[in-house]
């Protein structure tokens, strides 16, 4: 089946690529996060509000959600092999699809480059509070472009590398399990007065089932960087000195590599929920921060993400092919 598996991740790559997220309403990401909402509310209602009870009812929240959610994927697509190869094959290819979210980066960020483009500084302003977590609403240009620019260097491993290796090792049960806890991480893993101690079992989770991927996505873009034209000495080696700037272990391992790829800066201090948050930078001011800066993280996401297709599929293909043989 784990050939299969393969399989269904190459066309559900391939799907994403041509066709992009679809907004539907029984989307699995939309419907994992519906059981978020639900089960977060209920275990409010269960365990006192304390440190020790938000602690423990985060906790619950990552196996209620990961459980019910990998266990509805994992009865879907054995029930679907069982019934026929083809449909198996298809429904994992479905759910592939639908949990990779390559063109819906690219999409989304563009967005903000076509305004930025129109010196629309309201709606660039606006384009990109769609798909970052910061206060959006003082950005200017410049701001909005490296917030753009860093959202889909950092989501390259959020949304399509991690979760591609996830289902080329383990089909969309395992990818379904990744996608569970990223959104989990996107949802409650914030550390302020509301979700500081709740959040903390995704948000840790997230950072384990993301540590691996992460350097993988960085090497992986650093690859892309040199194909897309950009400065790969320069990635190289603003990844080996700034993959650590970040709160989290994992947010600048992409970003760092992004950084030296174009020669700017990125990060810096910003502002969530009102707060302004002290955060170091990335990489060095060697070059102006444009919009054309948008196209080249694109440009490098594609790359990077075609090449850990090609590369980790074949791999994944080869392994089960000896251990097929062993067994």
């Amino acid at each position: 089946m784990l050939y299969y598996s393969i399989l269904a991740c190459l066309i559900g790559f391939i799907l994403d690529l041509i066709i992009g997220d679809p907004r539907w309403i029984y989307h699995p990401v939309r419907l994992i996060g519906k059981l978020i909402e639900v089960t977060e509310r209920l275990l409010r209602k269960i365990f006192p509000d304390t440190e020790k009870g938000l602690l423990v009812a985060g906790g619950f929240l990552v196996l209620i959600v990961s459980g019910i959610s990998t266990g509805i994927i994992f009865c879907l697509v054995y029930f679907s092999y069982r019934a026929n190869i083809y449909a198996g094959i298809a429904v994992e290819s479905i759910l592939s699809y639908f949990i990779l979210a390559t063109k819906s980066l690219k999409v989304e960020s563009m967005k903000v480059y076509e305004k930025l483009k129109e010196k629309d500084l309201e709606g660039s302003r606006y384009a990109v509070s769609m798909i970052v977590g910061r206060d959006t609403a003082s950005l200017d240009e410049k701001g909005v472009t490296k917030a753009a620019v860093e959202t889909v260097a950092e989501n390259l491993s959020d949304g399509v590398i991690a979760p591609m290796i996830f289902l080329l090792i383990g089909g969309s049960v395992f990818g379904t399990f990744y996608k569970a806890i990223n959104t989990m991480d996107s949802m409650v893993g914030y550390k302020n007065d509301k979700y500081i101690y709740f959040g903390r079992a995704a948000a840790k989770m997230d950072d384990f089932v993301n540590f691996i991927p992460a350097r993988i996505s960085a090497v992986m873009l650093i690859l892309g960087s040199g194909i897309c034209g950009k400065d790969i000495k320069n990635a190289v080696k603003i990844f080996r000195r700034d993959r650590y700037n970040h709160s989290s272990p994992n947010s600048a391992q992409t970003e760092s590599v992004c950084a030296g790829a174009l020669r700017i800066r990125l990060a810096g201090d910003a502002f969530y929920f009102g707060k302004l948050v002290k955060k170091p930078y990335i990489g060095d001011d060697l070059s102006a921060v444009t919009p054309e800066n948008i196209k080249d993280v694109n440009q490098m996401m594609y790359a990077s993400a075609i090449l850990t297709m090609l590369i980790f599929g074949g791999l994944f293909t080869a392994v089960y092919s000896v251990f097929g043989r062993i067994i």
